[in-house]
């Protein structure tokens, strides 16, 4: 139970890494957006042979991952909608300024984006004892240019250093008691509920990477960034066959 927390709470603690980044640094926007087609890449990799694979392995001819994955998608779809016309719309939009009255939205927004993640590596460990280092690097990876572009965009809207970081503390910890809860919730769950939940997920974070990283790593790093989505991919899967190797 411990060790679902402290794993979540790694994979968030990059959103405190990126913020402490964007205070000592100046990363360009260029660099940014490589790191969002690279992290992107990982995310996809992570779904396909992590959840989706899964699902279709507990679920298997029982319809659950198909309907999971669709569910999760529109879920996600949805509730960002909602976030967004509560003035939440540029949460990843590299250079953009976040002013104070939008504190609460852009939280929400990026709760929303972690949510998913935080919850399979919770999972993840309650099924097989550890954590799945493929998923951990990919939400781990993701989470820093979205918190490296959220600072700088903080920054620019008069946050201060100590606030900027204790909203990233704060975020993390939720994050990781979504694993908790990951961890918790499903000690009598059919294996086609939990295929149903793997592929939401999937679904979920599928949705993020093709409405929020995908474009904003494209207009940041150009063309390149769809090799840094690859590569992100090809790390990932690697990972996939290291741990598999290893069983």
């Amino acid at each position: 139970m411990l060790s679902a927390f402290l794993w979540g709470l790694f994979a968030a603690s990059s959103l405190i890494l990126g913020g402490a980044i964007a205070q000592r640094f100046n990363i360009s926007n260029k660099v940014l957006g490589l790191i969002m087609g690279f992290g992107a890449g990982t995310l996809i990799s992570a779904v396909a042979y992590e959840l989706i694979f899964e699902a279709v392995k507990l679920g298997r001819f029982s319809g659950y991952p198909a309907f999971g994955l669709f569910a999760g998608a529109a879920t996600f779809f949805f509730s960002e909608i909602i976030i967004e016309k509560m003035g939440a719309s540029n949460r990843k939009k590299i250079a953009a300024s976040h002013g104070s009255n939008l504190v609460v939205p852009m939280v929400l927004a990026i709760i929303l984006d972690g949510i998913p993640e935080s919850f399979v590596i919770g999972m993840g460990v309650y099924e097989g004892g550890t954590v799945s280092m493929a998923m951990l690097v990919a939400v781990f990876i993701s989470n820093l240019p979205e918190s490296i572009a959220g600072s700088l965009g903080m920054k620019s809207g008069g946050w201060g250093r100590m606030k900027v970081l204790l909203l990233w503390l704060a975020i993390g910890l939720v994050c990781a008691l979504t694993s908790l809860a990951g961890y918790l919730l499903f000690e009598h769950t059919s294996k086609q509920w939990l295929s149903f939940i793997h592929a939401f997920a999937g679904g979920a974070i599928l949705v993020m990477v093709s409405n929020s990283m995908t474009p904003e790593a494209h207009e940041h790093g150009g063309k390149l960034a769809g090799i840094f989505t690859v590569l992100g991919f090809a790390v990932a899967v690697m990972i996939v066959i290291l741990e598999q190797g290893g069983r």
